[in-house]
């Protein structure tokens, strides 16, 4: 059994962290979307999702943050993913997204990236 599902979120130096903690999936994605795209319409423009306490993501879930990249793009702005679990980083590489996402090991490493 995975961590209960967990959403929050913080400002690290112009970046807006929104940290994810469970199961990316039918029952929890529509609270990710909601929570991001009220960060964006409170002028968020700089993310990164913070997947590290991810155990699981489905196509519901890989669905919402298409949807999200596609929201910040159209703001002009950047998203980033954090991903340590190889179960939720297969599901990236499996489906292609990992050549849609840029994919980091850890948030330093992601709000520091070039």
């Amino acid at each position: 059994m995975g961590y209960e599902f967990q959403i929050g979120h913080g400002s690290e130096g112009g970046w807006t962290v929104v940290r994810v903690q469970g199961e990316m999936d039918v029952s929890t994605a529509p609270r990710i979307r909601e929570h991001v795209v009220e960060l964006i319409l409170q002028g968020g423009r700089r993310f990164v999702v913070d997947l590290l306490g991810v155990t699981f993501i489905d196509s519901t879930g890989l669905g919402v943050l298409v949807g999200i990249l596609k929201r910040i793009r159209a703001h002009d702005g950047e998203l980033r993913l954090v991903i340590a679990n190889p179960n939720v980083r297969r599901v990236f590489t499996i489906t292609g997204l990992h050549q849609v996402f840029a994919i980091y090991d850890s948030v330093e490493t992601a709000r520091y990236s070039r």
